[in-house]
């Protein structure tokens, strides 16, 4: 939608797994299993039967388990109030929506689909908690809602779309609504002509924070170029720079990072995996860290040696966070709440847009 020429750029390059993509994969074959028994999808003996298995996963933890709960509630609490509306409401699961009408070969797929006589919901599950992500006037999200019209708009007479965004990790639920005319006005005009264009390579590269999903971000030249703009300014000494150029440095500081990360992770594993040379640079061993092979050893090792336990241990209570976890929030608040305070957070110097409160300067500049 943003960058119209990317798509057949990175056409060719390869899928990359990541932990956090398998992590996600995991949580969401979790939360759609136990939507389906709570719905009554399946029976008892083949949830046992698999839930048994996503629990034996590595990556499966407790925080998952939680995290997968609160979704299933919610998913069913909107189940619920939708056939207290209409009797015979319908919830599918992982359902493929195809909206290749305005998209060519486009589809996606809904994690929860619940239609009632005139309204259609469509649940997306974020497991991810980086940052809280908005179902307001969510692409991806209209996308998916132009695909479940098209496959069940000849069945109901829907009126009105829902778009929610379920992060159970960050404790946020995101809705957009907007009215099924208003979408189809969108899909034409807005939709139709980039997908035209992407879909013959045609168009403009846009380089944005967008750039962070793409296959071809790390070597990219639309991407280096921005960024090499941005990083001349960087280099130059501060008395040459104007006021608008420093703001313009302060607020890219993040992308170049960001960029040269890629790069650097890129270029890593392409002379470890592709055996690939770059010129001017090889691959060496970092500094080691030392580890125990076995602690119980260290400590009858010690222990024979005469050693007190002060000198083997080290007793310390469990962070805030991991109590937190251990007790669940209402406890910890009830129990530890009033024995807890909170340090003011370091000071930064962000965009005006940013939706943190402004907090004024010191006193003594605020005098001067």
């Amino acid at each position: 939608m943003v960058c119209t020429k990317s798509p057949r750029l990175e056409e060719s390059m390869e899928e990359e797994t990541s932990f956090y993509a398998e992590e996600g994969t995991l949580a969401h074959e979790l939360a759609e299993l136990k939507i389906a028994k709570e719905a009554g999808f399946i029976s008892k003996q083949k949830y046992t039967s698999r839930i048994k298995r996503l629990c034996q996963d590595p990556l499966f933890n407790e925080e998952m388990e939680q995290a997968t709960e609160v979704h299933k509630d919610f998913c069913m609490e909107r189940f619920n109030e939708a056939r207290a509306e209409t009797k015979d409401a319908v919830m599918m699961l992982e359902q493929r929506l195809d909206f290749s009408p305005w998209v060519p070969d486009g589809f996606g797929t809904s994690d929860t689909t619940i239609i009632t006589d005139k309204t259609l919901e469509i649940i997306d599950l974020k497991y991810g908690k980086g940052i809280a992500v908005s179902a307001i006037e969510n692409p991806q999200m209209k996308l998916y809602a132009l695909g479940a019209i098209n496959q069940f708009g000849f069945l109901y007479d829907l009126e009105t779309i829902v778009m929610t965004i379920s992060q159970p990790r960050l404790d946020s639920i995101s809705s957009f609504e907007m009215t099924v005319d208003d979408l189809l006005e969108w899909a034409e005009k807005e939709v139709i002509p980039k997908a035209e264009l992407a879909f013959a390579g045609k168009g403009t590269y846009c380089v944005g924070d967008h750039c962070r999903f793409c296959k071809a971000k790390a070597t990219c030249r639309a991407r280096a170029e921005e960024n090499m703009k941005l990083a001349y300014l960087d280099f130059q000494q501060p008395p040459l720079l104007t006021d608008e150029e420093v703001v313009e440095v302060l607020g890219s500081i993040d992308k170049l990072v960001s960029y040269a990360k890629d790069i650097q992770e890129f270029a890593l594993s392409q002379a470890i995996n592709e055996n690939k040379h770059w010129p001017g640079m090889k691959l060496v061993e970092g500094r080691g860290s030392r580890k125990y092979m076995d602690e119980n050893a260290v400590i009858e090792a010690l222990t024979a040696s005469g050693f007190d336990s002060d000198v083997i241990y080290k007793k310390s209570l469990n962070t805030i966070t991991a109590l937190e976890k251990q007790l669940g929030k209402k406890a910890f608040q009830e129990l530890l709440g009033s024995h807890i305070t909170k340090a003011p957070g370091k000071i930064k110097l962000v965009r005006e847009e940013d939706k943190r409160p402004e907090i004024k300067a010191s006193p003594e500049a605020d005098f001067q």
